[in-house]
């Protein structure tokens, strides 16, 4: 039985990670009613093969709320990590010497094993190894090809397998393994949408993505790199969206260059036309607490006045105590900045020039002419999903609808800021498609009698990367009666 929708009012989506606190088909209902409008699924926990059940209860709201839906799927990326210690962990003494060699045989507090042979061919003198997230600090005195010898900057207790980071050298390493390339065919076959590409370098990373995915979803780069910022603009041009992968991000830099960072990434995907994800303990207090800090709000606050088109949450929905709770406070936190009056000047701060198109300047003048005539909404018909991402870009002041013929474009457009997407079928005709335009937007209740709507399309029909017509268009009260009639 489907049940009633009504479109969300705000328009930055909430992307909500499913782990086993919310894996079940009731709790991802749950969410998706408290404000998840989009969910990432984390390749990096479990079996492929209990994705699957977590996938089809996904799809199965399309059929409970008639609305498509969107999944992410996020690969794990190369994960570095030191060998094992013969006591299970040692103290690294601030000031001493350590050394991070070739051999596999069982660590103590002076070597352990380092199975990452790129990285001897990488380093450099004075470049920095982090351990455990960063909470241990090791400088590089001298290296040759079987070892690293390294002063300890920030001690304290190592572990078995504990993480790495190498923050000021480019590695010579596939931003794909084995794992996440079996991973990535896994999830295109299952059908997502989106797959999320981790430790993102340089633009060549993307490549061999594009390459395995065929088309069949759309990519995602996570930047938490110091040389992907190098890079950025570069990047941000090969995929079709970003996020601001803030955990690794803080640990290779310095906290404080992380915000002036996440802004200058969510602006650079904003001008060239990607939806952009901010991401990683926006919430994190919500993980044991059922409500959380005030510098976590105005930290999502932010993401939102920048014009953010998804935040996101991670162990706050995956693995904590309060997930339906967490989503609901993103849900009400963006609300409550959306009917901020001086939200849209400050969404505005990004200057979004358009491409000497006709497709760009019909999305400039569709935002300008829904200003104008004080229309109530956005509708464009699309295949690619190109048009709408144009539109979107503008940050218009009312919400877009895009009426699609290609389910797999309104699933992606899951992600993008205003969006409320629509799979049906394709029109022949100008005049099919107002009285189409006109019928879903009292259909979907975006618009009312009396109401102006603002249409973009392209002519010929079924034509992808035609976008030429913009009409303006008035919802009549006998076409609102015989509506209702018909719908009766």
């Amino acid at each position: 039985m489907t049940k009633a929708f009504t479109p969300r009012s705000r328009k930055v989506r909430v992307l909500a990670t499913l782990g086993p606190a919310s894996n079940s088909a009731e709790m991802i209902g749950r969410l998706f009613e408290a404000g998840a409008d989009a969910f990432r699924i984390n390749m990096s926990h479990g079996d492929q093969q209990s994705k699957l059940p977590v996938i089809a209860a996904i799809r199965a709201l399309e059929k409970a709320y008639n609305r498509p839906t969107t999944i992410l799927a996020d690969l794990q990326g190369p994960k570095l990590r030191v060998g094992r210690f013969a006591e299970g962990k040692v103290m690294l003494e601030t000031g001493s010497q350590f050394i991070l060699d070739r051999s596999d045989a069982p660590g103590d507090a002076t070597r352990v094993e380092l199975p990452h042979r790129e990285i001897f061919a990488a380093i450099t003198p004075e470049a920095r190894l982090l351990l455990d997230d960063g909470k241990l600090v090791l400088r590089v005195v001298e290296h040759d090809e079987t070892r690293i010898v390294t002063r300890v900057e920030v001690g304290g207790m190592l572990s078995n397998n504990k993480g790495l980071n190498v923050p000021d050298v480019v590695l010579p390493m596939a931003a794909l393994t084995p794992k996440d390339i079996s991973d990535l065919h896994f999830a295109v076959d299952a059908g997502v949408d989106w797959i999320a590409l981790s430790f993102v370098q340089r633009p060549e990373d993307l490549a061999d993505a594009r390459r395995l995915i065929q088309g069949r979803a759309a990519l995602l780069a996570k930047i938490e790199k110091p040389s992907a910022v190098v890079r950025l603009e570069e990047i941000v041009e090969q995929c079709d969206g970003v996020m601001v992968a803030r955990g690794d991000l803080g640990v290779e830099l310095p906290p404080q260059s992380v915000p002036p960072l996440q802004k200058r990434i969510v602006e650079t995907a904003r001008r060239l036309g990607r939806p952009v994800v901010v991401a990683t303990q926006m919430l994190e207090s919500m993980i044991t607490s059922p409500s959380p800090t005030r510098a976590e709000v105005s930290d999502v606050a932010t993401a939102v006045y920048d014009g953010a088109d998804a935040i996101m949450l991670s162990a706050e929905s995956a693995a904590g105590d309060w997930p339906v709770e967490s989503v609901a406070m993103m849900d009400a936190i963006a609300n409550s900045v959306e009917r901020d009056p001086g939200h849209g000047d400050r969404v505005h701060f990004t200057i979004t020039r358009p491409d000497p198109t006709t497709a760009d300047a019909l999305a400039e003048a569709a935002k300008n002419i829904a200003r104008t005539v004080d229309a109530k909404a956005i509708l464009c018909f699309t295949i690619s999903g190109s048009t709408a991402r144009r539109i979107a870009r503008e940050r218009p002041g009312v919400p877009i609808m895009v009426l699609t013929p290609k389910l797999e474009t309104a699933r992606r457009l899951g992600l993008l800021w205003g969006v409320h997407a629509v799979h049906t079928r394709d029109v022949g005709s100008f005049e099919e498609m107002i009285a189409k335009a006109k019928r879903m937007m009292l259909r979907h209740q975006m618009a009312s009698a009396s109401d102006r709507v603002v249409v973009c399309a392209g002519v010929p029909f079924g034509t992808p990367g035609s976008t030429n017509v913009l009409h303006v268009v008035r919802l009549l009260g006998d076409e609102l009666k015989n509506y209702e009639k018909n719908k009766g």
